[in-house]
């Protein structure tokens, strides 16, 4: 006879922790929009170019909390920092240079 798991069917328990293999046609991990000083101050750097790159859509709009997993907070400062970044023309305002 075959053994059961906790959810009631013979398959074998898959492993969800960080050792697991990723999944084929899931994204990874979402890029982080903050970082952290020694001191415990979190701040997003106008100057780093490829993360905020990381969190514009194609056409240069800036993604939404719920898809880049930030607190209200950390969004003020990602939007802040994409809008700094521009200004110095680091990024492009909309898509026809990006």
């Amino acid at each position: 006879m075959s053994q059961m798991n906790r959810s009631g069917s013979s398959a074998p328990a898959s492993s969800t922790g960080p050792d697991a293999a990723p999944v084929p046609g899931m994204p990874g991990p979402k890029p982080r929009a903050t970082k952290t000083t020694g001191l415990g101050i979190t701040h997003v750097e106008w100057k780093d170019i490829d993360n905020l790159r990381r969190m514009m859509s194609p056409n240069g709009k800036i993604l939404s909390r719920k898809r880049l997993g930030t607190s209200a907070r950390e969004q003020r400062m990602v939007g802040q920092a994409i809008k700094r970044a521009r200004f110095m023309s680091l990024l492009p305002y909309t898509s026809a240079t990006l």
